[in-house]
């Protein structure tokens, strides 16, 4: 099976290329807003907007009047006006809302340049770059499948990384005739029908200490170079600050989704079916006594990387209803006890007498009626 796969690492790029990725990162946003600004325009005076080719035409006359853009890697400026165009399409397909400017200020910075000509290669631990040449890489992997394009990107904690997107071919993966049913919560992370509990590592809370102390530090130092007439740009002590921040925020991503990786490998390694519940991420968040909590946890990028590894090596994903009652249905004789608060743990049965754990039980639940949905389907 055919599948696109992304490869990231991190660059070292010297400071001559730096400043090119600055360049490149700043012309790719001025040809976005330049040509959003006129989109903009021209749908208000006709109702109808402009085209992917028109937008190009133009743009090479744009370089004409703005030699500077010449400078950067015109692949790069082409595939800006590429991802407005698709943006729009999204939008009056209204699957996404409608394009914005971008800004200077936004946390990310980074453009995408295609693979034409071997313009993109691994070269030992350097990676061949247009305009850019050879930039020294972090290569923890060999990259396997046909390059298809590369994302420069600069993150707010100054560290370059680049994505490398390939086309490369996946086998299924063994089957093991297993079947698992998984229980998604705060305290535990999952709890598995099988009876494994997977701890929830909090890794926000527990960098929250230092994360608070370090971000008073950052707003001292931004009403100090306030009262001095400053600009923050220019405030190198604040600069400072603002990229050690970053780099915390950075570290507790990292964690967590080195975590979520792990373990959604592993489930799909391990099991052929795995069901879960289909929950309501952005209702549940609105509780503001779990909003944190539940944001920490990142259910739902444990869930997305459930589906796509499991579309890649052959196995199957069963949601479950979100209103199906897992945690009041006894798993042994099916009687439904009705509807529990938050704090019971643990209960029994009155018809069975089985001593249920809340989380156990409700996991059992899921995989039953979620092999039910399999076999109906």
């Amino acid at each position: 099976m055919l599948i696109n796969k992304a490869y990231k690492f991190r660059l070292y790029p010297s400071k001559e290329q730096e400043t090119l990725i600055a360049k490149t990162i700043g012309c790719s946003r001025f040809v976005f807003n330049r040509f959003l600004g006129q989109w903009n325009d021209t749908y208000q005076e006709t109702g109808k907007g402009l085209t992917y080719s028109s937008c190009s035409a133009e743009l090479t006359q744009l370089k004409k009047e703005f030699v500077w853009l010449k400078e950067v890697d015109s692949i790069a400026l082409q595939s800006s006006l590429k991802n407005l165009a698709d943006s729009f399409t999204r939008f009056f397909k209204k699957q996404t809302k409608a394009p914005r400017f971008k800004s200077k200020k936004n946390q990310v910075q980074s453009y995408t340049t295609k693979e034409t000509n071997s313009n993109i290669a691994i070269v030992d631990n350097k990676i061949k770059l247009p305009k850019l040449g050879l930039v020294r890489l972090a290569k923890s992997r060999e990259v396997e499948g046909r390059i298809l394009n590369a994302t420069v990107r600069r993150n707010p904690s100054g560290k370059f990384f680049v994505s490398i997107l390939v086309e490369t071919d996946v086998q299924p993966l063994k089957k093991t005739d297993s079947s698992i049913g998984i229980d998604l919560g705060i305290t535990d992370f999952a709890v598995f029908s099988d009876g494994h509990k997977i701890d929830n590592h909090t890794f926000t809370a527990k960098m929250e200490k230092r994360l608070k102390r370090e971000q008073r530090k950052l707003s001292r130092r931004a009403l100090q170079v306030k009262n001095k007439g400053m600009n923050l740009l220019d405030a190198k002590n604040y600069q400072k600050q603002k990229h050690k921040v970053a780099r915390l925020h950075e570290r507790v991503r990292n964690q967590r989704d080195d975590f979520l990786h792990k373990l959604s490998t592993d489930i799909i390694k391990n099991h052929d079916l795995i069901c879960i519940e289909d929950l309501n991420t952005k209702g549940m968040v609105r509780n503001h006594k779990l909003a944190k909590s539940i944001s920490d946890v990142s259910w739902s990028a444990f869930v997305s990387k459930l589906e796509y590894k499991a579309k890649w090596y052959g196995k199957t994903i069963v949601k479950i209803s979100r209103w199906f009652p897992s945690s009041q249905i006894c798993s042994e004789c099916g009687h439904q006890e009705g509807k529990k608060s938050l704090e019971i743990r643990d209960w029994t049965c009155p018809i069975c007498h089985k001593h249920h754990d809340r989380d156990i039980n409700a996991s059992k639940n899921i995989l039953a009626e979620g092999v039910r949905t399999f076999d109906l389907a």
